[in-house]
């Protein structure tokens, strides 16, 4: 009796084994290949045949020695690692009333509005100074992509309303047209901005 449970229960897990860890990933990995093909491959960025990045996993742009460059539209905060690190993604963690996120929110605030030549009262979008849930947050506000057209302009010696143009037609919709806000990619408009400079 003893022996053909041990038995029965043997050939359950093998068969089990096999059937949830072998047939079924990879019967779904073949569905989202064939039906998602390019969100299932990670929506991998190209440019001139090259990888730069994912369409939803930002990234920093930033010199050698992690300044932001002028140039570029910058992406939210992360938390996530040294930034954007996928491997340690996350957030802080820490509560609305934690010390040390209210004087890093305060010290983002100010490096903002020195980094984008705004007043020092100018009131400053929430997504450019707190970091997302994941860390990993591609998006950004419409909002904060137009502060920073300015600067971008002038670094590049463009009139602003082309970086007005180039940022609304790259503002993405509202997902089903009823939630969240408004959003820009970073690294979709930054490689725009690229080819049209």
């Amino acid at each position: 009796m003893l022996r053909r449970q041990l038995v029965t229960g043997l050939y359950v897990t093998i068969v089990m084994t096999v059937l949830v860890g072998l047939v079924y990933p990879l019967a779904m990995t073949g569905f989202a290949q064939l039906a998602f093909r390019d969100r299932a491959n990670g929506t991998l960025v190209k440019q001139n045949g090259r990888v730069v990045g994912s369409a939803l996993i930002g990234q920093n742009f930033t010199d050698a020695k992690g300044n932001p460059l002028p140039q570029y539209f910058q992406p939210r905060p992360s938390a996530a690692g040294n930034g954007y690190d996928a491997l340690a993604s996350g957030g802080s963690n820490l509560g609305p009333s934690n010390k040390k996120l209210l004087d890093a929110v305060a010290q983002r605030t100010t490096d903002y509005r020195n980094f984008n030549g705004l007043a020092a009262d100018a009131k400053v979008p929430v997504d450019a100074v707190t970091a997302s849930g994941s860390g990993l947050d591609p998006d950004i506000s419409v909002a904060n992509a137009q502060l920073q057209a300015a600067r971008i302009a002038g670094v590049r010696r463009v009139p602003i309303s082309n970086m007005m143009n180039l940022i609304k037609s790259h503002t993405n919709a509202r997902p089903w047209g009823v939630l969240g806000e408004k959003t820009v990619n970073v690294l979709n408009l930054n490689l725009a901005l690229d080819r049209l400079s």
